[in-house]
Order: structure tokens, then sequence, then C-alpha cells
């Protein structure tokens, strides 16, 4: 059963989808790291593949920048293909304390400035946060491989070029770490399906002192961030 955004039928996806931001990176994922992958999507060029790693059966597929990007292929990954869980791997603006370039972050939870919540009709307000068997998993991989680290908070804006310029250094005096556009959106959808999701990130700029990785170093690091979701898909 394809939906108007994926074109995958029923078993071409695996239970666990590693999802970056970037189909390209979905695509260098794929030939980098899988066995065999087939790719499963192509509709709009958000390209998706299947294959494995270390004998595990894994897709992997791009999101899109944003939540309503991440919020439309997460639904239907987790509602109509029967992804049990979704590993976000991603670039973030690090802006916690002693945060540095090529760290990589994990999201225990997501603070966000979106009014995607709304929808959900809840008394109150909603904490999206991580899986913690995934988060756990996930930090053991990262000590194993010796990758520099940081578990907390994060927030994820649906501003990349905002109009209030100190709105970074408020997120900052509350103890977030790093500021992306994804992961509180799928951290709400898992928690509505009843499904797993993880968020994590190669620390690429610091917008606050104006740092920033050129292209080549990002992808080298990248692969750090990769190799640990690798390690930890179920």
């Amino acid at each position: 059963m394809s939906t108007p955004h994926n074109h995958g039928e029923p078993g071409d996806i695996a239970r666990t989808v590693l999802m970056p931001g970037d189909p390209l990176r979905a695509k260098y994922i794929a030939e980098t790291y899988l066995s065999h992958p087939v790719c499963f999507n192509t509709v709009r060029n958000m390209l998706g593949y299947t294959g494995e790693y270390q004998g595990k059966r894994i897709s992997v597929m791009g999101s899109g920048m944003g939540i309503p990007s991440m919020g439309i292929y997460s639904y239907e990954l987790y509602h109509f293909y029967g992804v049990e869980n979704i590993i976000r791997i991603g670039s973030i603006g690090g802006i916690g304390e002693n945060v540095a370039l090529r760290d990589v972050i994990f999201a225990m939870s997501a603070c966000t400035d979106s009014n995607y919540g709304s929808q959900f009709r809840l008394p109150g307000t909603f904490s999206p946060a991580a899986d913690f068997s995934l988060l756990e998993k996930g930090v053991q991989a990262a000590r194993k491989l010796h990758v520099p680290h940081h578990v907390g908070n994060v927030v994820t804006s649906d501003l990349f070029y905002g109009d209030y310029a100190d709105s970074l250094k408020d997120w900052k005096k509350m103890g977030v770490l790093g500021v992306e556009m994804e992961s509180a959106g799928l951290y709400m959808n898992a928690a509505r399906a009843g499904k797993k999701a993880l968020a994590l990130f190669t620390v690429s700029d610091l917008p606050l002192t104006g740092e920033a990785l050129s292209a080549d170093e990002r992808q080298t690091t990248f692969n750090q961030m990769m190799e640990i979701a690798l390690e930890i898909a179920e």
C-alpha cells in the first residue's frame, strides 16, 4: 500500500528506520553501510532504502526539513508501514555550555516553538521525550566508540532565520544543548502511535560564536553518529 509520499509496499521497510534530513545522506548511508540496499521510495526525491547491517535488516530514509515534513514521513512509517523505531540522525547547532564542534548530542527531550502539539487537544503542555531503551543503548554505543557526547534537552524550532536575535541565548540559560528543526514532531508522533523514537546529532556549528565545520569535516564527523545509530538499531 503506497501513500501520497511513499511508494513502498508492505514489507519493503524494516522495523527500524534511520532518518537524516537530507535524502542524499540517506543514499550515502545505504551505499556505504548497508549490504544489498534496495531503494523503496523516490517520490519527491525523498529517497528511502532497505538493506542489512551486521545481519540486521535496517531502512534509511530522508525526512526533509522542519516538523511538517518530519511529521508526514514519520506518521506514514509508523501507521502504514509497521515501523516500530525511528532514529533521527542529523546536524545541530550547539548552544550549551561545554558543547563543542563534532560532539554528539542525544535529545533526551525536545522543547519547541512549534504549534504542532495543538492537534492533540491536550489540557496542558506535552513534553516530547525520547524512548529510554534507545537512548540508553545510544549512550552505551557512544562510550564504546569513544565519541564525545552530551545527553539532555534540545529545542526544535520552526525558524531558521528568526527575527528575535537573542532567542538562542534564552534557550541556553535553561540548559538547552542545541537547536534543530525536527525532533519534537518525531517524538510527538511516536508517543501518539505508541512507538519508539530517538534523535541524535552531530554538532555542525556553534551559532552563538560563529564557529562551523566545513562540508568535508561534516561528512567525516557525521560518520560517527551514523555508526552509533546503526549499532543500536533493533
